[in-house]
């Protein structure tokens, strides 16, 4: 059964903390160089990959006590939270234009650039700190994919348009306060657990 709730939370979370990182920038580079469909199936793929992996990751540390489990998450949510709000403003990622600009040229472009990119990032941490808090791997792997291919395509197809109306360090503070809290809570019941 999937819960609306924690699936939406977790789109939330996964999305405001997605939308200044670099991976969106590529994004929106590779999306004005190429198809934006092309690219966006070879982003999909690779982030969805990547919330699988996290998701995992995630469901194994529900198997530790549930004090354990809530101080870790606490811990990495925190830690998150000062990533994003001591991160420098990223630079377009250079990203190189192939030759040949078929589907799988392209999308297999896209595809390892996000594979790459996106290894052990913020938002795969924090989705595996979410799939271990909540023991809800589908709800919680459905709002990190759909919250990453939201950014996605977002990047793809109208990112300079969204940054022109709101200011990326707004996103970033608001992704921060988010993981600020979440990791006050999960401390709290470690302590209170």
């Amino acid at each position: 059964m999937i819960s609306i709730t924690v699936t939406a939370l977790v789109f939330g979370v996964v999305f405001l903390a997605e939308l200044p990182d670099k991976t969106a920038l590529a994004g929106l580079v590779l999306g004005t160089r190429y198809r934006a469909s092309y690219v966006f199936a070879g982003v999909a793929a690779a982030f969805l990959l990547h919330v699988v992996l996290a998701v995992a990751a995630g469901s194994v540390l529900t198997l530790l006590p549930q004090q354990i489990v809530h101080a870790l998450t606490g811990v990495l949510f925190l830690g998150g939270a000062a990533m994003l709000l001591l991160k420098k403003a990223d630079d377009e990622e250079e990203v190189k234009k192939p030759a040949d600009q078929s589907f799988w040229k392209v999308a297999g472009t896209g595809f390892m650039l996000i594979l790459v990119a996106e290894f052990g990032d913020l938002t795969q941490i924090m989705t595996a700190n979410l799939a271990a808090r909540y023991d809800d791997p589908i709800s919680v792997g459905l709002g990190a994919v759909l919250g990453l291919w939201a950014v996605a395509g977002l990047g793809i197809v109208g990112g300079k348009a969204l940054m022109r109306r709101v200011p990326l360090r707004l996103i970033t503070q608001i992704a921060a306060v988010l993981m600020l809290a979440l990791g006050a809570w999960s401390l709290w019941e470690a302590v209170a657990g």
